[in-house]
């Protein structure tokens, strides 16, 4: 009776079960390797779409590099990558010696990686469940070739789902940026978002408020068309640093359209010196919080 169980094809495969749990352990060997060299890994997330998030991303990216650091973005919206859109990448990424994916290049300081650059056709739906995504993600950080960085920013998708569970138990050292609109619809989905970053014992970095009011290009006078504040008054209430607030700009759609992030545009506008101050916040908090981390482990 046991000779015919262990023939049985759903009988454990303890050899196939050694196999993944070794390649497992690898992974976890190169993710531990990658991550070594990053000194700051910036989780960018949000409680609902449409509040931006990528763009955000994107733009405090594009500024730390700007202010000479090294930088990675990291694209996890599996299902609906835009930061390739917004930094006016195309093509897919190339592939070195030992698997080794090679980041697509911005400029001397930034790289990215996105689901979109893995794709042959940038128009096919993704159609996976949580243990592909799990898997890719896992992938993305062990098999890309990082190199040294100062800042790696993460780009979540919205919610609280299988993409930002993973990065976070992946990089447990994430700063989290909750990113909200100033009204009570997504202000309502961001405390959900972040008593997940809670449960999850993740770092909470602090708050930014997009859409933050709309500044008239003709009289220059801030309109608040969407409220103003609300992202501030929920840091206050969570007691949660707020790193800023960004309002709405029209610069920022044409930059966008044209692939370029607005704080690398040439003419000053009100978005391009928000998210400017944003960056400098991030950096000057990423900062404080390693030297937390140092002084507590010496």
């Amino acid at each position: 009776m046991s000779s015919s169980c262990s023939s049985c094809s759903s009988a454990p495969q303890k050899g196939g079960d050694k196999k993944a749990s070794a390649a497992h352990a690898l992974q976890n060997e190169l993710i531990s390797s990658t991550l070594q060299k990053i000194k700051y890994k910036i989780f960018v997330m949000s409680g609902k779409g449409g509040v931006g998030k990528s763009s955000v991303a994107v733009n405090i990216a594009a500024a730390l590099a700007d202010k000479g650091f090294k930088v990675g973005i990291l694209d996890v919206d599996i299902h609906g990558p835009s930061v390739p859109h917004l930094l006016g990448i195309t093509g897919q990424l190339d592939v070195e010696r030992g698997n080794l994916v090679v980041p697509k290049k911005v400029n001397d300081n930034l790289h990215v990686v996105s689901m979109e650059s893995l794709l042959k056709d940038p128009d096919q739906a993704v159609l996976w469940r949580g243990p592909m995504k799990t898997s890719a993600i896992r992938q993305f950080i062990s098999d890309v070739q990082w190199g040294e960085l100062d800042f790696l920013v993460v780009d979540s998708p919205p919610g609280t789902g299988d993409e930002p569970m993973t990065v976070l138990k992946t990089i447990p050292e994430s700063l989290a940026v909750v990113v909200t609109t100033p009204q009570e619809v997504s202000l309502a989905d961001v405390r959900k978002a972040i008593n997940f970053l809670q449960y999850a014992k993740a770092n909470i970095m602090g708050v930014v408020e997009n859409m933050s009011g709309l500044v008239c290009p003709h009289c220059h006078e801030n309109i608040d068309l969407f409220k103003k504040g609300g992202g501030e008054e929920l840091a206050a209430k969570y007691g949660l640093p707020f790193l800023g607030a960004v309002p709405l700009d029209p610069t920022t759609v044409v930059a966008g359209d044209l692939g370029k992030p607005v704080v690398l545009l040439e003419e000053d506008s009100p978005a391009k010196l928000a998210f400017r101050k944003v960056a400098d916040e991030i950096a000057e908090a990423a900062e404080s919080s390693f030297e937390v981390a140092s002084s507590t482990h010496t």
